[in-house]
């Protein structure tokens, strides 16, 4: 599938590619993490008003009908603004499957080695290189692209094998009598609008955004319940973490009932636990399921397909806060969860340190109240 063999323009096919985040012509913002669970095309530019570069452009658009924010990305680096007459055409035909990187500053160009020369290079679900098309071939370039795009196969048939995401599902975490008087709990007391953790000007803040989730929490409060919760982890569910994925965790965050509502469409976009400085500290991330009544609300990885993934109640998934994940808008009833994240005292230590990242009314983290051993853990 590849174009070429080896390392060619700063890149190794095969290997992982850098993650970066870039703002658009449109006025929105590429996270190239995010991104993963598709192919993904970067067809390096340069500057529109050379010849060349407006032909490319041309012979990448007549590919439009494959474009598909499900299965094709393509993102055009362009390291010069276009006039504004430009700017606006290539605004209105940008959307979630196509969009114009601004890297005026050359930093995206310069690492994926275009700097000297245009070229065009695609990724795999799991951001790795799988072609390296350079210019250097005038006559040759745009045929090589179409012929590789219109030749990938589906996200699924990707790697030629089915693929499995990592993560561990034990069933009998939480008895049934718990678990339906946790929800029955949130369903009285109801929860507070969930928002997800975005790093701005270098902190860390909450910020609530519906399009990209929409979540109704509940902390829990009173000491004797969280101890039957902390309990119930420590002795069911944290023997499989440290066989299964060799982890001791000593330290859980959180102790908190989720709400996935149908009459709001409770969903959670593509997203990773652990990119922000307030979130850095997470290894594990736990996803108890409180109750089975509902339609919708699982969980997909997109680097591993499109399968989906949903713990019977009382039940736990268990996979690293590094995994891209989704959880899928819930179409019928409520779906109510525990989610916690687990870490170690390493981990603990660098969410101390990390306070002073957090943004200002962000709640500081104290260290007293997420210890899994009441005394220091087993060695």
């Amino acid at each position: 599938m590849a174009a070429s063999e080896g390392r060619t323009g700063g890149l190794m096919l095969g290997d992982p590619v850098p993650w970066f985040s870039a703002a658009t012509i449109a006025g929105g913002r590429v996270d190239l993490h995010v991104d993963a669970g598709r192919w993904i095309v970067l067809a390096f530019l340069g500057r529109l008003e050379r010849p060349r570069a407006a032909q490319e452009l041309a012979e990448l658009l007549a590919e439009a009908p494959l474009f598909d924010p499900e299965r094709l990305v393509v993102y055009v680096v362009l390291t010069a603004p276009p006039g504004a007459e430009q700017i606006a055409a290539l605004a209105s035909i940008s959307g979630p499957a196509l969009a114009f990187i601004a890297d005026y500053d050359g930093v995206v160009t310069q690492c994926y080695g275009a700097s000297a020369t245009g070229r065009t290079v695609v990724l795999d679900p799991m951001l790795r290189a799988v072609a390296d098309i350079s210019w250097e071939d005038p006559g040759r370039h745009a045929a090589m692209v179409r012929g590789l795009l219109r030749g990938l196969p589906d996200i699924d048939a990707s790697a030629g094998v089915p693929l499995g995401a990592p993560a561990l599902i034990v069933p009998r975490v939480f008895d049934f009598p718990l678990c339906d008087f946790l929800a029955a709990l949130h369903e009285r007391e109801g929860g507070v609008d969930s928002g997800f953790l975005l790093d701005r000007n270098g902190r860390t803040e909450t910020v609530i955004d519906h399009r990209l989730k929409r979540r109704q929490d509940l902390v829990i409060v009173d000491p004797e319940l969280r101890e039957i919760m902390r309990d119930r982890i420590v002795r069911r569910l944290l023997p499989a973490v440290e066989r299964y994925l060799q982890f001791n965790a000593t330290r859980m965050d959180r102790a908190m009932v989720s709400c996935y509502d149908a009459a709001t469409r409770g969903h959670f976009s593509r997203h990773r636990d652990n990119i922000n400085a307030g979130a850095e500290h997470r290894r594990f991330a736990v996803s108890l399921s409180l109750n089975k009544d509902y339609d919708g609300g699982e969980l997909v990885f997109p680097e591993f397909g499109r399968r989906s993934y949903r713990p019977p109640s009382g039940g736990a998934i268990v996979f690293s806060c590094g995994a891209l994940h989704e959880v899928t808008p819930v179409t019928r009833g409520r779906r109510y969860v525990f989610v916690p994240f687990l870490y170690g005292e390493e981990d603990a230590a660098r969410r101390l340190e990390n306070n002073a990242r957090l943004a200002a009314g962000e709640a500081p983290y104290l260290g007293d109240r997420d210890r899994l051993y009441p005394d220091p853990a087993p060695s």
